[in-house]
């Protein structure tokens, strides 16, 4: 099992629960995440352009592999309907043997 890639993770915030569930779908019918965890409803206060803005938002947890990482981060920007997203990813590598192989099968 050693040769089997990492999970990571991705974290994204979107405007609305539309995009949010096309990008998730997008991302998990072409193998580049095997899970999307969508929790709506989330306020966001954030610094952007010097000013301080509070705004509505739908996270999403992505479940997938370091070997699919780059592509991945890749398709959900350009997926993305903000013209600067923030997408944060991450490696995994302390995970359950399990969880390391059910996303090695469906990722990549």
């Amino acid at each position: 099992m050693s040769d089997l890639p990492h999970p990571a993770l991705i974290w994204c915030p979107f405007p609305d629960a539309q995009s949010t569930q096309a990008a998730s779908r997008a991302l998990v019918e072409a193998g580049l995440a095997a899970c999307a965890n969508i929790m709506p409803a989330m306020q966001s206060i954030y610094a952007w352009q010097g000013e301080i803005q509070e705004t509505a938002e739908t996270g999403v947890l992505f479940k997938t592999n370091a070997h699919v990482l780059p592509a991945c981060v890749a398709r959900l920007k350009a997926l993305h309907p903000y013209t600067e997203p923030a997408i944060l990813a991450w490696e995994c590598p302390s995970s359950l043997p399990e969880t390391i192989e059910w996303l090695a099968k469906l990722t990549g």
